[in-house]
């Protein structure tokens, strides 16, 4: 890690390129020929070179996007120019054309390594390459969780290490974190990974984002103790890496005896507040473990010091026990918190006000504000910020009016129907590139796309009234329709689960006992939590029929089986169930559970099996929030920052198991990864109140809000005893939320009226018949037409299914930006 090799290269390093000659605005990067370009090559100094044999107007985005690198590698020592080939001189890379298309990097004479130069592919990869390959030694890759352990265990007593985790090489990011490296290089080991598996390893599971950790391993002298770790809540860019870094390096806690207005510490410089924890003679020692324990928890989000009150010639109020200063100039504030969940709670508070207030800033000062205000901002700053990702489209097939028949009668195909021209279309197709990679190699389903704003008639033909829209096709099948969320992963289930029957034909006992166990469909398992069987006897036809209604309408959601032998007793017997019955296997509990089913129509069945989807203590996500409020209870939501205490979760789960919570929905909300749950508390308390807290909202009628006493503990006996005073009308709401109407942005963005029209359309139409993957049938139609399986859904099922599907990709509710968390109702807020 401390090699001499980079403080060799740093005094001077020669970055050039040799690149194909061709007049553009690229003057200020310097032209040599050949034998000039060798003969400046000096030991020790780095070159990249491209040689290039004539005009070529294909380089001309590599060439202005090199030249955009030329004032920062400057920065570091690093000098660009350009070389071309001539035919008086001769060189070996002056080559054939493929030759043309790598770029090589030497250090003297040597070469070090070669680059396709499609990964050069703008001024943040260019960096970020040549950067990686020479600081070798100062960044260590990894791509498992034992290599990270290695160099972990490696530095324990000697030094501290900064983990990185970046989506790709060469992004934005990747380059903040290489830059940081040549300058904190000799003084911390960097490791890099773009392994999603290792990230989730060490605690971390949003892989959206790049992240960074400090592993503060120098003062570790124990091998068996694991590094304690702080993570960088900030966005990745080399000026907040340099800021997290530096507030590494200060004092974790500093001792004052001064007035606080005239304190100034490395903090502030950094943009960072600071936190005073005043102490006195008597209670010193508790005091400053108090604060170490507070300075921990703020790290890299606040400076903490120990203020003696009893040395200071200055008065502070009596009753103040913490002091706060958000700045230079500013007056400080004189606080009375009494609990350290109270001081991080005021401190986050202070920084999430400020990052919203420079996020909307952003908003306003970015391009085509038009659209970002209109339509949908969150999606259209995307596609804005991603216009320059150069996605594979080559993994999907790109469908016209003269192809799209032939294509999804020859084979399975998923069809993406988009418009080139609306950010949300160009936002999904984002996310079916990334299914495509996903499936890449491991599916036979062909992935197709048409642009409806340049084939409107086929997507007219198809039915496609909305964008965008994604639609099934198999042979011998009618299309079916996704209507799940638009995202990657729920796209992906919804693939999966569509490779079996529905629901699938179970032939014996035994091979019931393996579908029950998840031993039948391992590979389906992950992408269903419930696996649903219908035990009937061989009499029972219309109860057969209404189950196998309600397992086509459910096909692509849940995995549903259906057994009717002679021998169906040996199961009911053994699950202890009357027939006709459902057996709800939960695999991830290991228990099977049976529902009656006598005189249930297929619309009840149906609901039955998507309520037994639902957790019994969820965590509120945009994916599930709709499904829990559709239950039209009032939510008994605990909020936290961070998973929840294990005591609190039991005792809530004990109420639940005893039925004492059927007329609520018990979930939870993580404000760390729902941060968009500060403002919901604050509308609910005026203030951030300390975490967690546990409320009653009443959001289907009334809109009261009830919190539980901040002054108990959440037990078992002090929460059913405070339910029980909820019920009798003895407690007061804290607040009452008013009645707002939730209107769409836009009238085309009004999803439920559209989805009460799909839902009278679907009444009147005739469902498929399912069949297995492997069946054939003639289709002597010119082109597929979409007609969808009955769904005899109440009205406000559909409208919530579709609430689902446009929580994912648009924000309805203006107010709130899903980038932050996710779309909630005005009576939530």
């Amino acid at each position: 890690m401390m090699s001499s090799s980079f403080n060799v290269f740093r005094v001077g390093i020669s970055f050039v390129v040799v690149c194909i000659f061709y007049k553009s605005a690229v003057d200020s990067l310097p032209e040599l020929s050949p034998q000039k370009y060798f003969s400046t090559l000096q030991s020790g100094k780095a070159s990249l070179a491209y040689f290039c044999q004539a005009d070529s107007p294909s380089t001309s985005i590599f060439l202005e996007e090199l030249n955009k690198a030329v004032k920062p590698l400057q920065d570091y020592g690093i000098s660009v120019a350009k070389v071309n080939c001539v035919k008086e001189e001769a060189s070996r890379y002056c080559g054939k054309e493929k030759d043309l298309m790598k770029a090589y990097l030497f250090r003297g004479n040597i070469l070090l390594r070669e680059f396709p130069t499609d990964t050069l592919f703008d001024v943040n990869a260019i960096i970020a390459h040549v950067l990686f390959a020479l600081l070798f030694n100062e960044v260590k890759y990894v791509t498992t969780l034992e290599g990270l352990q290695n160099i972990e265990n490696a530095l324990k007593g000697k030094a501290n290490i900064a983990f990185a985790y970046v989506r790709a090489i060469g992004t934005p990011e990747h380059r903040a974190v290489m830059e940081s490296a040549f300058v904190y290089g000799t003084t911390y080991q960097f490791v890099l990974t773009t392994e999603t598996a290792l990230l989730g390893s060490i605690g971390t599971e949003d892989v959206e984002y790049a992240h960074l950790y400090f592993f503060h391993c120098k003062p570790v002298l124990d091998l068996t103790q694991q590094c304690r770790r702080t993570l960088m809540e900030q966005p990745l860019t080399t000026l907040n890496i340099y800021q997290f870094i530096k507030s590494m390096e200060a004092p974790l806690l500093t001792e004052v005896a001064e007035d606080p207005q005239q304190v100034s510490t490395v903090h502030l410089q950094l943009g960072l507040p600071l936190v005073f924890i005043v102490s006195q003679q008597a209670t010193y020692e508790a005091d400053r473990r108090t604060a170490e324990w507070v300075a921990w928890r703020l790290l890299g989000k606040a400076g903490v010091l120990l203020l003696l009150r009893d040395s200071l010639e200055v008065d502070i109020p009596q009753q103040a026990n913490v002091v706060f200063k958000r700045e230079e100039g500013m007056p400080v504030e004189y606080l009375v918190l009494h609990d350290i969940d109270l001081v991080i709670s005021h401190v986050e508070n202070n920084m999430y006000t400020e990052e919203i207030r420079e996020d909307e800033d952003d908003d306003i000062e970015g391009p085509d504000m038009d659209t970002l205000g209109i339509e949908d901002d969150e999606v259209a700053e995307t596609v804005y910020r991603d216009k320059k990702r150069q996605l594979p489209l080559e993994l999907t097939v790109e469908l016209t009016e003269e192809t799209f028949n032939g294509t999804v009668t020859a084979s399975d195909s998923i069809v993406l129907f988009y418009a080139g021209w609306q950010a949300v279309s160009m936002a999904f197709l984002q996310s079916y590139i990334d299914l495509a990679i996903k499936l890449k190699g491991t599916s036979t389903m062909l992935l197709a796309r048409v642009n409806c704003a340049d084939w409107s008639d086929v997507c007219t033909k198809q039915n496609v009234t909305e964008f965008p829209a994604v639609k099934m096709y198999k042979e011998g099948e009618n299309p079916v329709s996704y209507a799940g969320m638009l995202g990657t992963e729920d796209l992906l289930k919804f693939i999966q689960l569509n490779r079996i029957s529905c629901p699938v034909n179970i032939t014996s006992v035994q091979e019931a006992e393996e579908y029950l166990h998840g031993e039948l469909y391992k590979d389906l398992i992950s992408h269903s939590r419930v696996s649903v069987l219908g035990l009937f006897s061989p009499t029972m036809t219309t109860a057969k029929e209404n189950f196998t209604e309600a397992g086509k309408y459910l096909k692509g959601y849940v995995i549903t089986g259906i057994y009717s032998e002679e021998d169906v007793s040996i199961l009911s017997n053994k699950y202890t169930a009357t027939l006709p019955t459902l057996l709800l296997a939960r695999h991830k509990e290991d228990k099977v559970e049976s529902i009656p089913l006598a005189n249930t129509h297929a619309q009840d069945i149906i609901q039955i099996i998507t309520n037994s989807l639902l957790e019994t203590f969820p965590e509120i996500t945009v994916e599930n929030l709709p499904t829990y409020l559709r239950l039209q209870k009032p939510l008994l939501t605990l909020f936290s920052d961070g998973n929840i205490n294990p005591q609190y979760k039991k005792a809530i789960l004990t109420l639940i198991k005893e039925k004492h919570l059927d007329s609520l929905t018990p979930c939870w909300l993580n404000l760390k990864n729902t941060p968009v749950g500060r403002r919901i508390l604050q509308a609910y308390f005026d203030a951030l109140p300390p975490l967690p807290v546990l409320v009653v909202v009443n959001l289907h009628s009334g809109g009261q809000v009830f919190a539980f006493p901040s002054d108990q503990a959440v037990t078992e006996q002090n929460l059913l005893l405070w339910l029980e005073k909820l019920e009798a009308g003895l407690e007061s709401p804290i607040t009452i939320l008013p009645a707002q109407e939730w209107k769409p942005p836009l009238p085309a963005y009004n999803f439920l009226r559209m989805m009460d029209a799909a839902a009278f359309q679907h009444s009147s139409r005739k469902g498929p018949e399912c069949m297995e993957d492997t069946g054939v049938q003639e289709n002597d139609q010119e082109q597929h037409e979409d007609k969808p399986a009955i769904r005899k859904e109440p009205t406000e099922t559909l409208r919530i299914k579709h609430w689902n599907r446009s929580l994912s990709v648009t924000s309805s509710c203006p107010f709130l930006r899903p980038s932050e968390a996710f779309c909630l109702p005005p009576k939530w807020l």
